[in-house]
């Protein structure tokens, strides 16, 4: 531990970048990540196996009253007998193909995929030197990020991945209150440790993760650095606690410098304010913008509304709900870290697996659209609202034919119909001529609107003061449509 700290000062120290915000703060936004918009985020590990409620399953199995303690005591027995760890032998992971994988992420239309490397319950998806209580030691008895990394980079996808360590200060808490198998004596190194009382997640100075932890948390994040050289790493909500700020800082300095010294870009996404902004890209879990933004952000959500983790009673989102987002938030400066859990045998789920697959389908129509896409003066028009915030898409929303999303891209201004209309008629308002003194929102020229995936679609347009008409025949989708619109 102490000369893995001592390796992390000196890395800072010769490094352009120093563990202050005022250092940080020349960090700037690659280019290629900006020009991504869409991602695969993976959360799968020993939750997967008893696959009930949600990847909190191991703290929440130790809550007395839960439905996650009366399942475990029902289905496993008693906690001092059955704990979570008893978990890691029945998570083998024998069907687990990272080149399966990594083919299906590419057919969906994937540009950069993160695996969880270490979610809230300890457990290293990945080989490492500071806790033998890793995927490459027991259960699957693999590297699983190694073998992930490869297969992705293989396909020509940007490999990133995630850190929820922090959280463990207190995710297993609650196994103190009762007889389990979470007790003293614990050391650093145990799998439970440190398993300290549960604090008020709003309360950010209070009580504090002691030192030696955080020590531990910093060396941890390290180690994926230079084990993995990820282009992406991805922080959990608690990092923002004002103990972890200066060892985040240390992290920050650390990870862009180790690039550098790479030759690489990098990326670090957090939520809410753990970083001072700029710093790094802000990321909105389960929800987004309702405008658009002067800086590039990201959303994070999954599949299911339930559980980022799989589960035998997941509630899917249907593949047109999330390309509809997928456009919304591209529209509005952002990029979509889409999130799928895979069984604990490794096997994917049809229900994941058809989803990517239709929004994959989509993207190929569509993609030019999407990738390597900037923002429009407006990023849509429409009557329905999008709800800003995080955890605000627990319900699908209902589009209309009005409801449009806009991105430019070279020549061409996209408009992305979000309904499309029984009787093949488009009206674009944000397009119409009016008078130029009023300041129309486009006074340009149009040269030419066509439609992707449609070629043989009839197409009349007609510029109006009003708006730009379009009358179609020959379209017919359950998913959005895009226009193709040529513009001087």
């Amino acid at each position: 531990m102490e000369a893995a700290l001592r390796k992390i000062d000196e890395v800072i120290e010769k490094g352009r970048y120093k563990d202050n915000w005022d250092s940080l703060s020349q960090y700037r936004i690659p280019k290629w990540y900006q020009e991504l918009k869409f991602g695969i985020f993976i959360h799968w590990g020993i939750y997967s196996v008893p696959a009930f409620a949600n990847e909190w399953y191991s703290r929440n199995m130790y809550i007395q009253g839960t439905p996650e303690f009366e399942h475990h005591v029902k289905t496993y027995g008693l906690h001092k007998d059955f704990g979570y760890k008893d978990f890691i032998p029945m998570f083998k992971a024998e069907k687990f193909d990272p080149e399966e994988w990594a083919e299906l992420f590419k057919e969906a239309g994937a540009r950069y995929v993160l695996p969880v490397a270490e979610h809230h319950d300890g457990f290293q998806m990945y080989a490492s030197d500071i806790s033998h209580w890793n995927a490459a030691k027991m259960g699957p008895k693999r590297n699983v990020l190694g073998e992930l990394k490869k297969a992705v980079e293989g396909k020509d996808m940007v490999f990133g991945t995630s850190s929820h360590r922090v959280e463990h200060w207190f995710f297993m808490g609650h196994g103190r209150e009762f007889n389990s198998d979470i007790k003293e004596p614990m050391k650093r190194g145990d799998f439970y440790w440190p398993a300290q009382k549960e604090p008020d997640h709003h309360d950010l100075y209070s009580p504090a993760p002691s030192e030696e932890f955080l020590q531990d948390w910093l060396v941890r994040c390290c180690e994926i650095v230079d084990r993995y050289r990820p282009g992406i790493i991805y922080f959990d909500w608690w990092i923002e606690h004002s103990a972890v700020k200066p060892y985040l800082k240390k992290f920050a300095a650390y990870y862009y410098n180790r690039a550098e010294e790479w030759g690489k870009e990098v990326v670090i996404n957090y939520k809410h304010d753990a970083f001072q902004f700029g710093c790094a890209v802000v990321d909105i879990e389960r929800g987004q913008f309702a405008q658009a933004k002067p800086y590039y952000w990201q959303t994070d959500t999954a599949v299911a509304r339930n559980s980022w983790c799989y589960t035998a009673n997941n509630e899917y989102k249907s593949a047109n709900e999330i390309i509809c987002q997928l456009i919304d938030i591209v529209s509005k400066n952002g990029t979509l870290l889409l999130n799928i859990g895979p069984k604990s045998d490794g096997m994917i789920p049809k229900e994941d697996k058809e989803i990517l697959q239709t929004i994959g389908k989509w993207l190929k129509i569509n993609g030019e659209a999407i990738y390597g896409s900037r923002v429009w003066r407006q990023s849509g028009e429409g009557p329905t609202l999008v709800t800003e915030g995080q955890f605000s898409d627990g319900s699908e929303k209902e589009f209309t034919s009005r409801d449009m999303r806009f991105t430019i891209n070279g020549s061409y201004l996209y408009a992305a119909v979000l309904k499309w209309p029984k009787d093949g008629h488009i009206s674009i308002e944000s397009l119409g001529e009016r008078d130029a003194s009023k300041l129309p929102l486009f006074h340009g020229i149009i040269r030419e609107v066509s439609v992707l995936g449609f070629s043989d679609a009839a197409i009349n347009w007609n510029r109006t003061q009003e708006a730009l008409e379009i009358n179609t025949s020959g379209i017919r989708s359950e998913y959005p449509v895009v226009f193709k619109i040529k513009i001087e």
